[in-house]
């Protein structure tokens, strides 16, 4: 049957705001705040990557050299078109280790392997205001504040200052493009600056 049906109804009527208008001889209800998803739903292992920031930073490093060195490959594919598969990893293997959302301008190496796109408020130079005592999240009380974890990630990394930089705010139009080949660009073409 139709959502409001039996064995699937909501008891609430099928309106946009079906969330205040109760159907006959129903309660009105508050409407449902936009939680952010329970721990056991995110990347369980984004605590653990938190926790073993160094390693992962000596790792990064090793993989930022990696893809330096196959910069002339990136360029004779061509970088869009290499785009699509290193995309499909990059979301595969940040999405498990640190519940990556795909901003397209990754900071992990700067926060401590505590990826700020997890602030429910998405905040990318520090925490809110409303961090609760015992650092957990204002709006997801559930969730430990990523910006705690960010400075604890930290404080394990060998350039752990680099979380005191100033980031930029959130380019919307890169969200869901691999920040690797990003990062590779600028850092060819600076390289390629310097060298002129």
């Amino acid at each position: 049957m139709g959502i409001n049906g039996p064995g699937g109804g909501t008891g609430m009527a099928a309106t946009p705001d079906a969330a205040r208008i109760p159907a006959p001889g129903q309660r009105p209800s508050a409407p449902a705040a936009a939680a952010a998803p329970a721990p056991a739903a995110r990347g369980r292992l984004w605590l653990w990557s938190v926790r073993h920031a160094r390693g992962l930073e000596r790792l990064y490093r090793i993989l930022a050299a990696l893809f330096l060195r196959l910069h002339p490959l990136w360029q004779a594919l061509g970088y869009a078109r290499a785009e699509r598969p290193v995309r499909f990893v990059e979301r595969q293997v940040k999405g498990l280790l640190f519940d990556c959302r795909m901003c397209g301008q990754c900071v992990l190496s700067a926060t401590g392997m505590s990826c700020p796109m997890n602030c429910p408020k998405q905040l990318r130079n520090g925490p809110c205001g409303g961090v609760r005592a015992d650092g957990h999240c204002e709006v997801a009380p559930e969730m430990p504040c990523a910006w705690v974890k960010a400075w604890e990630g930290a404080r394990r990394m060998a350039q752990g200052d680099a979380i005191l930089a100033v980031q930029k705010p959130v380019d919307r139009r890169l969200a869901g493009r691999s920040s690797w080949l990003d990062v590779t660009a600028r850092e060819a073409a600076a390289r390629r600056r310097d060298a002129a």
